[in-house]
């Protein structure tokens, strides 16, 4: 069995999820693909660069607390990192999660009126300009501009065989969900399919028609909050 390198705390827990041997997708060695990941990221820096002031300013005249949110998620083959985006919550959004109603189904959380978000955290996720530092996990290599969406502790450790496949390919700042749906789709099942369907339809120029894709739905705000 593949030895995913999980923290002490959640050893228990992944033992029970059915944990499968994992091999490495073809898109995970790809020259073509880690090139593009790096143009990709130092254009998306550049820009975060550009807009960076204004954004915080405004996180910070909106709420008090810090500027970025970081949160330790997982990627391929299980291997842990720290992702970074611009907060767009209050800052003990965390420990209020369970006062919050879920309307998504299986092992993810959606609330389209969720109330930890801010007035600028609104505009943030609705412009996915709350997403532009992990450009910066893009360009060290713990992710892809395509991939799947990174899960969190409390996700995987209840993963099954199948859903353990989604961790073959690093995880991306877009992937098949976004283009498909985005915050419309609330059924995790449906998110795995979607992240099997990359896997099999990925060849090396692949991840330039959903890059397109992606610029499309983000421009026309296609199942933006």
């Amino acid at each position: 069995m593949y030895q995913t390198p999980f923290p002490t705390a959640l050893n228990a827990a992944v033992s029970q999820s059915a944990e499968p041997q994992l091999s490495p997708h073809p898109s995970a060695s790809s020259v073509f693909k880690r090139f593009l990941d790096i143009v990709g990221s130092l254009v998306g820096l550049t820009i975060l660069g550009l807009i960076f002031i204004p954004v915080a300013i405004a996180i910070k005249l909106d709420s008090p607390g810090p500027i970025l949110y970081s949160q330790e998620r997982y990627g391929l083959q299980g291997r842990t990192f720290r992702i970074r985006k611009f907060r767009s919550m209050v800052t003990n959004a965390d420990a209020l999660k369970n006062q919050v109603q879920n309307e998504a189904s299986g092992l993810i959380f959606k609330n389209k009126q969720d109330p930890r978000v801010t007035r600028v955290g609104k505009l943030l996720r609705s412009t996915s300009i709350d997403e532009l530092p992990q450009f910066w996990n893009v360009l060290v290599g713990e992710m892809s501009l395509v991939g799947t969406r990174p899960p969190t502790a409390d996700e995987v450790a209840l993963y099954n065989e199948r859903h353990w496949k989604r961790l073959d390919v690093k995880p991306g700042m877009t992937g098949e969900w976004q283009i498909s749906g985005r915050s419309s789709i609330k059924d995790f099942e449906e998110i795995v399919n979607l992240d099997l369907r990359y896997q099999s339809q990925w060849h090396p120029l692949y991840d330039l028609i959903v890059i397109f894709k992606t610029i499309y739905v983000l421009v026309a705000r296609v199942g933006a909050f």
